[in-house]
């Protein structure tokens, strides 16, 4: 057996031995099933459902496509194809891949047919979620002229702040400097924030900062801050923000062994039922889940079976796949260990299949050896109804596989 062949059979053993880790059997970039499938046939169009984006301006259906997860370029066409007009993705989403992919898609389409969002992630401090405070704005603005050559834009109609999870993060001087700067240049049209963490805190001050234009948050049936959330919302959207929200079909599965699958349906049209959520951005790698998403976008109603869909975990007493990342955790783990962010990397990898994204999210932890083995029982009691313990130890097995084998 040659070199080459020697590496092909050492990669696709190890890519064997992953499917206990997100309950799957074949990895993303296997695991593209019907995506790569022939485009189905195109149905006659139904009137598509819109709102404003606060004071933007821009008309959006009210569905959206996050391409966070998606590595098929006939995909994004088709989705554009099929009436949705606004993609969201990041300077970091896939090594860059993301946005590579997406500036092949829209290379011949004419710039107005479509909106497109982006955002930049800046390290900060893990514990107080603050940048440093001689914290400079040229990695910013370095980042995102990288993004608009992989784009191949001279403009992105939204640029984010990436993951605030406090009011002076969302705040930072340098940045918000940074983003009006690359505004005034023309780079971009309109300035955005989102947050996974703490979102009532850091939507409010983004509304009252009179520098925003955007709010990009996690809002979904299974947050146990929701009307905290829900008047957040509303309170950005009477100061004029545009609304968007992610993260809504909650984790996708309410089990870890991805048995029982939640009502996407279900919970997008729970999301946009709240008049000011403008638009939201679900995740679909497949044509089917894409053809799912499109039909919510000309009925808005929940059925009775929709909304029993919905209180399943009740029913089932199932802690589900979505954390609300409400950070309580944190003071009570004796270690003080990074566990919402852990908790993510948890759902990116059972929830969404994207080992890569949930090894990067893993690593961005800093953790070097875990110290969850020498604790004889768990001192966190979840919100959520998480086995923290266990699903530590479960996707931290994530942090030694070699990196080009999740990509």
């Amino acid at each position: 057996m040659n070199k080459k062949e020697l590496n092909k059979s050492r990669r696709d053993f190890i890519k064997a031995g992953l499917t206990g880790i997100a309950g799957i059997t074949m990895l993303p970039v296997m695991a593209k099933g019907k995506a790569d499938s022939p485009q189905p046939k195109k149905e006659k169009k139904t009137p598509f459902i819109y709102r404003i984006l606060g004071k933007t301006g821009i008309k959006l259906p009210v569905v959206s496509m996050g391409v966070m997860n998606a590595d098929n370029p006939k995909l994004v066409e088709a989705a554009l194809d099929s009436g949705i007009v606004h993609l969201d993705t990041a300077h970091g989403y896939q090594r860059g891949r993301n946005e590579e992919m997406i500036g092949k898609v829209i290379k011949n389409r004419p710039r107005e047919s479509f909106v497109l969002g982006t955002k930049i992630y800046e390290n900060r401090d893990r514990k107080t979620g603050l940048f440093p405070k001689d914290a400079q704005n040229d990695s910013f603005i370095q980042k995102f002229e990288t993004s608009l050559k992989r784009l191949g834009l001279e403009y992105v109609d939204i640029l984010y702040l990436h993951n605030a999870a406090r009011k002076e993060a969302a705040l930072f001087e340098p940045y918000l400097e940074s983003m009006l700067k690359l505004k005034k240049q023309g780079k971009i049209r309109f300035i955005g924030v989102s947050t996974h963490v703490n979102e009532p805190e850091v939507i409010r001050a983004a509304a009252d900062s009179k520098v925003y234009d955007v709010v990009l948050t996690a809002y979904n049936f299974r947050q146990p801050h929701l009307e905290e959330v829900k008047k957040a919302i509303a309170y950005a959207a009477k100061a004029g923000l545009g609304v968007i929200a992610m993260k809504t079909q909650a984790g996708v599965y309410w089990d870890q062994a991805r048995q029982n699958p939640i009502n996407m349906k279900a919970a997008l049209k729970w999301v946009l039922n709240d008049q000011n959520v403008h638009t939201t951005i679900p995740g679909f790698t497949t044509f089917d889940q894409m053809q799912l998403d499109l039909a919510v976008m000309n009925d808005l109603t929940l059925s009775k079976e929709e909304k029993n869909d919905l209180e399943q975990s009740e029913k089932m007493s199932l802690a589900g796949l979505y954390c609300s990342q409400c950070g309580t955790c944190t003071t009570q783990c004796l270690h003080q260990l990074e566990i919402p962010t852990l908790m993510r990397s948890f759902m990116y990898a059972y929830g969404y299949k994207n080992l890569g994204q949930a090894r990067d999210t893993l690593i961005s932890t800093g953790i070097h050896t875990l110290p969850c083995n020498t604790c004889t029982t768990c001192s966190v009691n979840c919100t959520m109804g998480f086995n923290i313990k266990k699903r530590i130890l479960d996707i931290y097995r994530l942090k030694n596989i070699p990196e080009e084998f999740l990509v």
